[in-house]
Protein backbone atom coordinates (compact mmCIF):
# COMPACT_ATOMS: atom_id res chain seq x y z
CA UNK A 1 0.00 0.00 0.00
CA UNK A 2 1.36 3.40 -1.00
CA UNK A 3 1.70 5.64 2.05
CA UNK A 4 3.08 8.69 0.28
CA UNK A 5 0.92 11.06 -1.79
CA UNK A 6 1.01 10.84 -5.58
CA UNK A 7 1.29 13.94 -7.75
CA UNK A 8 -2.48 14.56 -7.68
CA UNK A 9 -2.84 13.99 -3.94
CA UNK A 10 -1.93 15.74 -0.71
CA UNK A 11 -1.28 14.39 2.77
CA UNK A 12 -2.73 16.95 5.15
CA UNK A 13 -3.13 17.41 8.86
CA UNK A 14 -6.59 16.31 9.94
CA UNK A 15 -6.66 16.50 13.73
CA UNK A 16 -3.92 16.28 16.34
CA UNK A 17 -1.06 14.41 14.70
CA UNK A 18 -3.32 12.41 12.38
CA UNK A 19 -3.02 13.07 8.65
CA UNK A 20 -5.36 12.38 5.77
CA UNK A 21 -4.91 11.57 2.08
CA UNK A 22 -6.95 13.83 -0.22
CA UNK A 23 -7.09 14.55 -3.93
CA UNK A 24 -5.80 18.04 -4.71
CA UNK A 25 -8.74 18.68 -7.03
CA UNK A 26 -11.28 16.26 -5.59
CA UNK A 27 -13.47 16.24 -2.50
CA UNK A 28 -11.61 17.56 0.55
CA UNK A 29 -12.61 17.67 4.19
CA UNK A 30 -14.33 20.84 5.37
CA UNK A 31 -15.75 22.80 8.27
CA UNK A 32 -18.93 20.73 7.92
CA UNK A 33 -16.93 17.61 8.79
CA UNK A 34 -15.11 19.22 11.70
CA UNK A 35 -18.32 20.50 13.29
CA UNK A 36 -20.19 17.23 12.81
CA UNK A 37 -17.39 15.41 14.65
CA UNK A 38 -17.30 18.12 17.33
CA UNK A 39 -21.03 17.81 17.98
CA UNK A 40 -20.84 14.01 18.02
CA UNK A 41 -18.11 13.89 20.63
CA UNK A 42 -20.01 16.47 22.69
CA UNK A 43 -23.23 14.46 22.91
CA UNK A 44 -21.74 10.96 23.34
CA UNK A 45 -18.14 11.28 24.64
CA UNK A 46 -18.32 7.85 26.28
CA UNK A 47 -19.15 5.98 23.05
CA UNK A 48 -17.02 2.92 22.31
CA UNK A 49 -18.88 1.61 19.24
CA UNK A 50 -19.05 4.20 16.46
CA UNK A 51 -20.20 4.18 12.84
CA UNK A 52 -19.82 6.83 10.16
CA UNK A 53 -22.25 6.56 7.23
CA UNK A 54 -21.28 7.87 3.80
CA UNK A 55 -17.83 8.30 5.27
CA UNK A 56 -16.08 9.64 2.17
CA UNK A 57 -12.35 9.96 2.76
CA UNK A 58 -12.89 9.28 6.47
CA UNK A 59 -12.71 12.80 7.88
CA UNK A 60 -15.87 12.89 10.03
CA UNK A 61 -15.34 9.44 11.48
CA UNK A 62 -11.67 9.88 12.24
CA UNK A 63 -12.08 13.33 13.81
CA UNK A 64 -14.82 11.88 16.02
CA UNK A 65 -12.70 8.88 16.97
CA UNK A 66 -9.71 11.06 17.84
CA UNK A 67 -11.47 12.45 20.90
CA UNK A 68 -12.82 9.13 22.16
CA UNK A 69 -11.27 6.63 24.58
CA UNK A 70 -8.37 4.56 23.19
CA UNK A 71 -10.56 1.44 23.23
CA UNK A 72 -13.27 3.04 21.06
CA UNK A 73 -13.66 1.51 17.61
CA UNK A 74 -15.12 2.95 14.40
CA UNK A 75 -16.82 1.31 11.41
CA UNK A 76 -17.09 3.38 8.24
CA UNK A 77 -19.29 2.77 5.20
CA UNK A 78 -18.61 4.52 1.88
CA UNK A 79 -20.04 3.82 -1.57
CA UNK A 80 -17.37 5.52 -3.72
CA UNK A 81 -14.40 3.21 -4.26
CA UNK A 82 -12.00 6.11 -4.81
CA UNK A 83 -12.81 7.70 -1.45
CA UNK A 84 -12.77 4.31 0.25
CA UNK A 85 -9.27 3.59 -1.06
CA UNK A 86 -8.00 6.96 0.14
CA UNK A 87 -9.48 6.28 3.57
CA UNK A 88 -7.76 2.88 3.70
CA UNK A 89 -4.41 4.55 3.16
CA UNK A 90 -5.19 7.19 5.79
CA UNK A 91 -6.02 4.51 8.34
CA UNK A 92 -2.81 2.64 7.53
CA UNK A 93 -0.68 5.80 7.63
CA UNK A 94 -1.99 6.68 11.10
CA UNK A 95 -1.65 3.06 12.31
CA UNK A 96 -5.37 2.81 13.14
CA UNK A 97 -6.05 -0.60 11.66
CA UNK A 98 -6.96 -2.09 15.04
CA UNK A 99 -9.52 0.64 15.73
CA UNK A 100 -11.12 1.30 12.32
CA UNK A 101 -13.05 -1.11 10.08
CA UNK A 102 -13.67 0.29 6.59
CA UNK A 103 -16.48 -0.96 4.37
CA UNK A 104 -17.12 -0.18 0.69
CA UNK A 105 -20.84 -0.29 0.02
CA UNK A 106 -24.14 1.56 -0.36
CA UNK A 107 -25.82 2.35 2.97
CA UNK A 108 -29.19 1.65 1.41
CA UNK A 109 -28.45 -2.06 1.06
CA UNK A 110 -25.26 -2.73 3.06
CA UNK A 111 -25.32 -3.66 6.74
CA UNK A 112 -22.30 -2.28 8.64
CA UNK A 113 -23.14 -4.33 11.72
CA UNK A 114 -23.88 -2.83 15.09
CA UNK A 115 -25.74 -1.85 17.07
CA UNK A 116 -23.70 1.31 17.56
CA UNK A 117 -23.73 3.84 20.36
CA UNK A 118 -22.87 6.76 18.09
CA UNK A 119 -23.62 7.14 14.37
CA UNK A 120 -22.48 10.11 12.31
CA UNK A 121 -23.07 11.33 8.77
CA UNK A 122 -22.58 14.28 6.47
CA UNK A 123 -25.14 13.80 3.68
CA UNK A 124 -24.91 15.60 0.34
CA UNK A 125 -27.25 18.59 0.29
CA UNK A 126 -28.22 19.07 -3.36
CA UNK A 127 -31.03 17.07 -5.02
CA UNK A 128 -30.56 16.05 -8.63
CA UNK A 129 -31.97 18.72 -10.89
CA UNK A 130 -31.27 21.49 -8.37
CA UNK A 131 -27.60 22.07 -9.16
CA UNK A 132 -24.81 21.43 -11.61
CA UNK A 133 -23.23 17.99 -11.30
CA UNK A 134 -19.45 18.24 -11.09
CA UNK A 135 -17.58 16.39 -13.85
CA UNK A 136 -15.35 14.99 -11.10
CA UNK A 137 -17.26 11.91 -9.84
CA UNK A 138 -15.88 12.10 -6.30
CA UNK A 139 -16.86 15.75 -5.88
CA UNK A 140 -20.22 15.11 -7.52
CA UNK A 141 -21.02 12.29 -5.10
CA UNK A 142 -20.11 14.39 -2.08
CA UNK A 143 -22.37 17.28 -3.10
CA UNK A 144 -25.23 15.80 -5.11
CA UNK A 145 -27.71 13.18 -3.95
CA UNK A 146 -26.51 10.55 -6.39
CA UNK A 147 -26.57 7.68 -3.89
CA UNK A 148 -29.31 8.76 -1.52
CA UNK A 149 -30.50 11.76 0.46
CA UNK A 150 -30.82 12.72 4.09
CA UNK A 151 -33.84 10.40 4.24
CA UNK A 152 -31.60 7.45 3.35
CA UNK A 153 -29.01 8.48 5.94
CA UNK A 154 -31.64 8.65 8.67
CA UNK A 155 -33.15 5.30 7.70
CA UNK A 156 -29.70 3.69 7.60
CA UNK A 157 -28.88 5.11 11.03
CA UNK A 158 -32.19 3.85 12.43
CA UNK A 159 -31.28 0.29 11.43
CA UNK A 160 -28.03 0.28 13.40
CA UNK A 161 -28.45 2.66 16.36
CA UNK A 162 -28.78 1.08 19.78
CA UNK A 163 -31.68 2.10 22.09
CA UNK A 164 -29.68 4.69 24.06
CA UNK A 165 -27.53 5.82 21.12
CA UNK A 166 -27.24 9.10 19.25
CA UNK A 167 -27.21 9.91 15.54
CA UNK A 168 -25.46 13.17 14.61
CA UNK A 169 -25.39 14.68 11.13
CA UNK A 170 -25.11 17.99 9.33
CA UNK A 171 -27.11 19.35 6.43
CA UNK A 172 -28.10 22.60 4.77
CA UNK A 173 -29.32 25.21 7.23
CA UNK A 174 -32.14 26.31 4.92
CA UNK A 175 -33.48 22.93 3.80
CA UNK A 176 -36.62 21.69 5.61
CA UNK A 177 -35.97 18.05 4.72
CA UNK A 178 -33.60 17.08 7.57
CA UNK A 179 -36.29 17.45 10.23
CA UNK A 180 -38.74 15.62 7.96
CA UNK A 181 -36.23 12.80 7.49
CA UNK A 182 -35.60 12.51 11.23
CA UNK A 183 -39.31 12.06 11.84
CA UNK A 184 -39.78 9.64 8.95
CA UNK A 185 -37.06 7.36 10.36
CA UNK A 186 -38.79 7.24 13.74
CA UNK A 187 -36.22 9.36 15.55
CA UNK A 188 -36.74 12.21 17.98
CA UNK A 189 -34.79 15.38 17.24
CA UNK A 190 -33.00 16.29 20.46
CA UNK A 191 -31.06 19.28 19.22
CA UNK A 192 -30.52 21.53 16.24
CA UNK A 193 -27.67 24.02 16.08
CA UNK A 194 -27.50 26.45 13.18
CA UNK A 195 -24.05 27.40 11.90
CA UNK A 196 -23.58 30.89 10.45
CA UNK A 197 -20.48 31.18 8.33
CA UNK A 198 -20.44 34.99 8.53
CA UNK A 199 -22.18 37.26 11.02
CA UNK A 200 -25.42 38.69 9.66
CA UNK A 201 -25.94 35.92 7.09
CA UNK A 202 -28.45 33.09 7.06
CA UNK A 203 -27.34 29.71 8.48
CA UNK A 204 -25.19 27.84 5.98
CA UNK A 205 -25.46 24.46 7.67
CA UNK A 206 -27.12 23.01 10.74
CA UNK A 207 -26.07 20.21 13.11
CA UNK A 208 -28.72 17.69 14.14
CA UNK A 209 -28.71 15.32 17.13
CA UNK A 210 -31.21 12.44 17.07
CA UNK A 211 -32.24 9.70 19.48
CA UNK A 212 -35.12 7.30 19.92
CA UNK A 213 -36.72 9.48 22.56
CA UNK A 214 -36.12 12.61 24.61
CA UNK A 215 -36.93 16.30 24.76
CA UNK A 216 -35.74 18.79 22.17
CA UNK A 217 -33.47 21.60 23.33
CA UNK A 218 -31.82 23.54 20.52
CA UNK A 219 -28.31 24.96 20.97
CA UNK A 220 -27.46 28.62 20.29
CA UNK A 221 -26.22 29.51 16.82
CA UNK A 222 -22.51 29.05 16.17
CA UNK A 223 -20.95 31.87 14.13
CA UNK A 224 -17.66 31.14 12.37
CA UNK A 225 -16.63 34.63 11.19
CA UNK A 226 -17.59 38.05 12.45
CA UNK A 227 -18.60 40.98 10.27
CA UNK A 228 -14.95 41.74 9.50
CA UNK A 229 -14.29 38.25 8.24
CA UNK A 230 -12.26 37.18 11.26
CA UNK A 231 -12.74 33.89 13.07
CA UNK A 232 -14.86 34.26 16.19
CA UNK A 233 -13.53 33.23 19.60
CA UNK A 234 -16.29 30.60 19.74
CA UNK A 235 -15.13 28.94 16.53
CA UNK A 236 -11.47 29.03 17.55
CA UNK A 237 -12.43 27.43 20.85
CA UNK A 238 -14.34 24.73 18.97
CA UNK A 239 -11.30 23.92 16.85
CA UNK A 240 -9.14 23.78 19.93
CA UNK A 241 -11.54 21.38 21.65
CA UNK A 242 -11.25 19.08 18.66
CA UNK A 243 -7.45 19.10 18.75
CA UNK A 244 -7.34 20.91 15.43
CA UNK A 245 -5.33 24.10 15.86
CA UNK A 246 -4.11 24.25 12.28
CA UNK A 247 -5.84 27.54 11.58
CA UNK A 248 -5.88 29.12 15.01
CA UNK A 249 -5.43 32.56 13.56
CA UNK A 250 -8.03 35.18 12.80
CA UNK A 251 -7.81 35.40 9.02
CA UNK A 252 -7.43 32.35 6.84
CA UNK A 253 -8.83 30.46 3.91
CA UNK A 254 -12.60 30.29 3.43
CA UNK A 255 -14.29 28.40 6.25
CA UNK A 256 -15.62 25.71 3.96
Amino acid sequence: MQLTPSSDESLDRLVGDWRIFQLKRGHRFSTDDLLTAWKAQQVMPQALRLCDLGSGIGSVGLMTLFNMAPEAKMTTLEVQTLSYELAKRTVAYNDLGDRVTLMNGDMRDTNPGGPFQLVTGSPPYIPLGKGVVSPHPQRAGARMELKGSVFDYCLAAARILEPEGRFVFCHSGTDPRPEQAVKAAGFTLLERQDVIFREGKRPTIALFVCAWEGQRRDAPDLTIRDGNGEFTAEYLRTRGEMGNALEMRTKSAPAS
